[in-house]
C-alpha cells in the first residue's frame, strides 16, 4: 500500500487529532500541519475518493480501515524514531522533525531493527 508522503502526514495528523478526543475537522488538520484550509480540503476529497477518510455532513474527518492502518503505522515510525533520537542526546524538538523526515523513507528491515533495540533498552512503552 504505497500512498504519498503528503497523504501519509495527513492520515498521521488526523490520528493524533482523534486521539486527542472530540471531533477532527479539517482547521485542526491545517493548524497541526502548517498548510493552507484550502490545501486541507484538496487532500481531504483525495482521501475520501481513495476510501482513507470518511467526512460527515458537518466536516468531521474520521480514519477507515485503510487510512487508520497507513496512520498508525507512520504513527509507530514517528513515535520510535523520535525515541531513538532522543536517546541518542538530540532535543526533543529537533528530534521530532527528523523523525518526520525520516519516517516516511526509511527501510522496514532498518525500522525494525531500530524498533527492537529501542524496546530491549527498555525505551518503548
Amino acid at each position: 500500500m504505497q500512498i504519498r508522503e503528503s497523504a501519509e502526514d495527513y492520515l498521521e495528523s488526523i490520528l493524533v487529532l482523534s486521539k486527542k478526543g472530540g471531533g477532527v475537522r479539517s482547521v485542526d488538520i491545517a493548524a497541526r500541519l502548517g498548510v493552507s484550509k484550502p490545501s486541507v480540503s484538496h487532500a481531504m476529497k483525495l482521501l475520501r475518493e481513495d476510501g482513507y477518510i470518511a467526512m460527515d455532513r458537518y466536516g468531521t474527518v474520521t480514519l477507515l480501515e485503510k487510512g487508520a492502518e497507513i496512520a498508525n503505522r507512520i504513527y509507530e515510525r514517528h513515535t520510535v524514531l523520535t525515541k531513538m533520537l532522543e536517546g541518542l542526546g538530540v532535543p526533543s524538538e529537533i528530534a521530532r522533525a527528523d523523525a518526520c523526515k525520516m519516517e516516511h523513507d526509511l527501510s522496514p528491515e532498518s525500522f525494525e531493527k531500530i524498533k527492537q533495540h529501542i524496546q530491549e533498552k527498555g525505551e518503548l512503552d
